[in-house]
């Protein structure tokens, strides 16, 4: 079955740029992009774009829940609930992110998520942020559910057979690099996450396999000039940063100063917990008891827990703090998180052989209209 979208304006991430044209898809996947009129098969439906901008769907790799559900502890109804709300956001990839909890719950959570993959193509993988962090720097993990660095742990999760893997991890606790060199024989990509870590034990996680720095600025040592600690490392280096662009876990002008030196290599990411989409109440994350006043979600002493940002307001978000065009700023949220992650080869653009995940994006802002998932689609 064909389904032809003409009349489109379509970003080529190549050049960063957008060009009226045709996209082809079969079978929920892009057979081809093209210019204005070129052939396709007769018998194929057509959606007439109206000149709308067309881009891919929005990739969101750190997210522990939305629409008052958590991953952690969602049945596969709730599972089904929450893919559809990221949907309604323009979000057609994502990565269920584990907070802190016993490990038996992780490990279930893990294996409910793996399962529901299998017919929900949206979800992707698992992405671990708990349990390994520095206790200094938990944030709104609980104390009581920090964990060791545990090579023994982690094949575990490898019987699972979960992929893609990313592990959010205070890595600098890694002494014999034991848990590093499994994670990395298991396919896992790695970011320093919840660190204690100078500026040295930074540069040395990185050597050692570490590509990505999670929600950059926020639970790790601030920039100081006598040591620079993994702030420096990151904005120095070629990792990814991932960055929640809200104003509140980092100011505008910060979220200006780091897309100016990372570039392609900032990836904006949600950190939305189960209050997302919801009213303001009482919630929970990592074992905490959390707060939602105004949209802000705190534990009970202050601390930051997650957010309620969804990925297509940080798109806005970056566009305004850093006066960027969309040109500019949605390769932070497709291209860049799917190259963090490795999995580029299925999401992230429009190009042939990619599943076909596209916005329709009604204007030079981020107004998104329609949405199209694996090669259906659908108004917002």
């Amino acid at each position: 079955m064909y389904t032809l979208i003409k009349n489109g304006y379509v970003y080529d991430n190549s050049s960063r740029s957008f060009s009226l044209g045709d996209i082809l898809i079969k079978d929920g996947k892009i057979a081809s992009v093209s210019a204005l009129g070129e052939s396709c098969p007769t018998d194929a439906k057509v959606i007439d774009a109206k000149g709308k901008r067309l881009t891919a769907g929005l990739v969101d790799v750190h997210t522990h829940g939305i629409a008052g559900y958590d991953f952690l502890t969602a049945d596969t109804s709730a599972l089904a609930v929450m893919s559809r709300a990221y949907l309604s956001r323009g979000i057609t990839t994502v990565m269920p992110t584990l907070a802190s909890a016993p490990l038996s719950d992780m490990l279930e959570a893990a294996e409910r998520i793996r399962d529901f993959c299998k017919s929900d193509a949206r979800l992707c993988g698992i992405h671990l942020e708990g349990r390994y962090l520095s206790l200094q720097k938990r944030g709104a993990h609980a104390q009581e559910l920090i964990a060791p660095l545990s090579a023994q742990e982690l094949c575990l999760f490898e019987r699972l057979d979960i992929y893609p893997l990313h592990i959010s991890a205070a890595f600098e606790r890694d002494s014999d690099l034991s848990f590093i060199k499994k994670a990395l024989e298991m396919g896992a990509t790695l970011g320093l996450a919840h660190t204690a870590a100078n500026y040295a034990q930074a540069v040395e996680c990185e050597r050692a396999g570490v590509s990505a720095y999670t929600h950059l600025y926020n639970a790790m040592p601030p920039l100081h000039h006598r040591d620079g600690g993994p702030v420096a490392a990151c904005l120095n280096g070629s990792c990814f940063a991932e960055l929640i662009c809200d104003g509140i876990h980092v100011s505008p002008e910060v979220v200006r100063m780091t897309y100016n030196i990372k570039r392609e290599r900032l990836v904006l990411i949600s950190d939305s917990m189960e209050a997302t989409l919801c009213p303001d109440g009482e919630y929970s994350i990592a074992g905490n008891a959390v707060s939602v006043i105004g949209g802000v979600a705190r534990t009970c002493d202050g601390a930051l827990a997650g957010s309620t940002l969804t990925l297509d307001k940080a798109v806005e978000n970056l566009m305004r703090f850093c006066n960027i065009p969309l040109e500019e700023a949605i390769i932070s949220a497709t291209e860049a998180p799917a190259k963090e992650m490795g999995i580029y080869d299925f999401c992230g653009s429009i190009e042939a052989g990619k599943r076909a995940d596209i916005l329709f994006i009604n204007d030079k802002a981020f107004e998104i209209e329609g949405v199209m998932s694996n090669g259906a689609y659908e108004p917002i």
